[in-house]
């Protein structure tokens, strides 16, 4: 039986279009505080409207904590990982899978249109890839009972 890959728009779902961001120019201060707010790890970084960044509890312990900086005086944009790799609702998460395996990142911005519509994590494939196997189990399982209760009498 071949698997077949869901989509990043069928990921998504409703979340489509939810976007958790952060201005370049703001203070890190305040990047921790909107990802504390979500309860999230990474924002995207905007500078007028387009992603230039993405900033992560990563980039707070490497280039603010372990540099003696403080939140309150560093800007984002001066801490940010620049490179933002890209993917669109129509790409699966086994695309995604490689895209994150080969370029070492854990998050994908999703753009539709040239607008940006989300964001992909490597959590969200797993927690989705299983559920899928717990269903597919399930199935198997539903399967056997009906094979060994079935006693071929009429």
């Amino acid at each position: 039986m071949k698997r077949t890959s869901k989509t990043v728009a069928e990921l998504l779902g409703p979340r489509r279009g939810t976007v958790l961001s952060i201005p370049a120019d703001a203070t890190v201060h305040a990047a921790l505080e909107r990802l504390a707010k979500h309860d999230v790890g990474v924002l995207i970084v905007l500078d007028d409207g387009k992603p230039i960044g993405i900033f992560s509890e990563r980039d707070l312990a490497r280039k603010v904590e372990l540099r003696g900086r403080t939140a309150k005086g560093t800007m984002v944009r001066d801490v940010m990982t620049p490179q933002v790799i890209y993917v669109t609702s129509e790409h699966t998460l086994d695309q995604c899978m490689v895209l994150m395996r080969a370029d070492r990142v854990r998050h994908l911005v999703v753009v539709e249109d040239g607008r940006v519509a989300g964001m992909v994590s490597a959590r969200d494939i797993l927690v989705d890839a299983a559920a899928e196997a717990e269903k597919h189990i399930r199935g198997l399982e539903a399967d056997r009972l009906v094979m060994t209760t079935n006693t071929g009498a009429y």
